[in-house]
């Protein structure tokens, strides 16, 4: 079985442990708890044929990514970089952000993701695809569980 460590970040509130407990869970709450620090848990999926093991960690929301310390990236494989599409202030730094984490592994798979899908319609996504100056990934709702596994398998894909 392969095994991969995954960070999970980007601001505060835009649903990183919501979509950390719909992947791992299959669930969703409405209640708002702060992260502090780092929840860590895993899930193994099939890739391919092939078992892969995510490491996966919810870090805690910064609204740069250079206050999120070092040491949380080190052994990671790959970086989830999650905005709120209802709030342009979490997407405002995507692009010096994403620059950062890449720096910091230039190796490694990064997707950015657009949460909360459920509360935007399709034009508005159209209309945000042009606004933000870096190409997201894919648009998800840990709500509704929408395009979360498909994330997690595009994801898996890459690091196999």
């Amino acid at each position: 079985m392969i095994s991969k460590k995954v960070i999970l970040t980007g601001s505060f509130g835009v649903g990183k442990t919501s979509l950390f407990n719909q992947f791992v869970y299959n669930r969703f709450s409405d209640k708002y708890l702060t992260t502090i620090g780092v929840k860590v848990n895993k899930k193994v999926i099939e890739v391919k044929g092939e078992e892969l093991s995510i490491l996966l960690w919810d870090i805690a929301g910064e609204v740069s990514q250079d206050k999120v310390p070092v040491s949380y990236f080190l052994g990671a494989s790959g970086v989830i970089y999650v905005f709120d599409l209802t709030r342009p202030t979490t997407f405002k730094n995507i692009e010096r952000d994403i620059e950062y984490l890449k720096g910091l592994l230039p190796n490694g798979v990064t997707k950015i993701v657009g949460n909360k899908c459920d509360l935007v319609t399709p034009e508005q996504i159209t209309e945000l695809r042009k606004e933000i100056e870096i190409p997201f990934d894919i648009t998800t709702s840990a709500k509704t569980g929408e395009n979360v596994n498909e994330l997690f398998l595009k994801l898996g894909e890459e690091l196999i």
